[in-house]
């Protein structure tokens, strides 16, 4: 996978998790997490790459937030618009 997309899975309407998938090879799994800002976990494949940020609390993720750990991470800032779906009231 050469870009960046978000999966968010929803439950009854409401959105209970989210997943932004980083740029990976194909079949990279993850084998060591880091918990970062409230309600995020970055997950490392072997070698060290980021492979993804779990969003385990969808309703207070910010742009702000996410923006701050992919800035760390080397990766581009999202928009707005880029987060839509979790966003959503």
């Amino acid at each position: 996978m050469k870009a960046s997309y978000l999966e968010v899975t929803f439950r009854r309407g409401r959105r209970v998790a989210a997943y932004y998938y980083l740029p990976r090879r194909p079949r990279q799994k993850s084998v060591r997490t880091r918990r970062v800002e409230p309600g995020m976990v970055i997950d490392f494949a072997c070698g060290g790459r980021p492979i993804g940020i779990e969003l385990t609390a969808p309703s207070k993720l910010s742009v702000a937030a996410l923006n701050r750990v992919l800035r760390e991470l080397g990766f581009p800032p999202v928009s707005r618009d880029d987060l839509a779906p979790v966003l959503a009231a």
